[in-house]
C-alpha cells in the first residue's frame, strides 16, 4: 500500500477515535455551521456533530480510491497518480482541520472561524492548481469541458493555464486573512472567474484547433 494512503487511513482512524473519546464530553447540541460573518447559525446533535465529518471523509477517501479504477482513461491517471494521491491526503487534512476547529469551538474556545479557514482553503486551492497543471486527460480530475475532453491538445493547454490560475486564486484567497470583511469575496470571485475563463478558453482553443 502507498505511503500516502497509509497516512490517510491513520488520519481517518484518528478522527473516529477522537469522536468516540470526545462523545461524553460534548454538549448535547453542537455548533456545526457558521455564516459569512463567522457567527454560529446551525447546530446538530452531538452524535452527528462528532461522527458526520469522519464519515464524510471516509466516504470521500473510498470514492477517490475508486475513481482511478472506473475511469475509461485510467491509464492517463497513472501518469499523474503521485499528484492525485497527495491531493487526497491534503483534502483529508483540510477536512480534519475543520473537524478539530469545530470541536475546539464546542469546548468554548472561541475564535474567528472564517479567518482560520482561509489559510487552509488557500493551501488546498494552491495544491489543486498543482494537480490541475499535471493532470492528463481523464473524466474525473482537472478542467473537464466538452472541448478539453475532445482534444488532448486543448486539455493540456487549458489545464496548464487553469492550474496557474488556481494558484493565483489561492494567493488572492490568502488576503482574506488580513481583510476578513472581504474574505468571502476574495475566495468566491477569483474561483468563479477562473471557472468561467477556463470554459471559454477551452471553447476558443478547440475552435482554433479545428480551423
Amino acid at each position: 500500500m502507498k505511503k500516502t494512503n497509509i497516512i490517510t487511513i491513520l488520519l481517518i482512524l484518528i478522527s473516529f477515535i477522537s469522536a468516540v473519546y470526545l462523545y461524553p464530553r460534548m454538549p448535547g447540541q453542537m455548533a456545526s455551521h457558521w455564516n459569512a460573518q463567522g457567527q454560529v447559525d446551525g447546530y446538530m446533535p452531538k452524535f452527528w456533530g462528532l461522527f458526520l465529518l469522519p464519515l464524510i471523509i471516509l466516504g470521500l477517501f473510498l470514492l477517490f480510491l475508486l475513481i482511478p479504477k472506473i475511469d475509461p482513461l485510467k491509464g492517463n491517471i497513472k501518469k499523474f497518480r503521485r499528484y492525485y494521491d497527495l491531493f487526497i491526503l491534503f483534502m483529508v487534512i483540510f477536512m480534519l482541520y475543520i473537524y478539530f476547529l469545530i470541536i475546539l469551538w464546542n469546548f468554548n474556545v472561541l475564535f474567528d472561524m472564517n479567518r482560520l479557514l482561509i489559510p487552509a482553503m488557500g493551501l488546498l486551492f494552491f495544491y489543486a492548481g498543482v494537480l490541475t497543471e499535471n493532470a492528463k486527460m481523464n473524466w474525473f480530475v482537472g478542467i473537464r469541458t466538452p472541448w478539453t475532453l475532445s482534444s488532448e491538445k486543448v486539455w493540456n493547454k487549458t489545464n496548464r493555464l487553469g492550474g496557474k490560475l488556481f494558484k493565483i486564486a489561492a494567493l488572492i484567497a490568502f488576503l482574506g486573512f488580513f481583510f476578513p470583511d472581504y474574505s468571502v469575496l476574495l475566495i468566491m470571485i477569483p474561483v468563479l472567474s477562473l471557472v468561467i475563463f477556463a470554459v471559454l478558453y477551452s471553447f476558443f482553443e478547440y475552435k482554433k484547433e479545428k480551423k
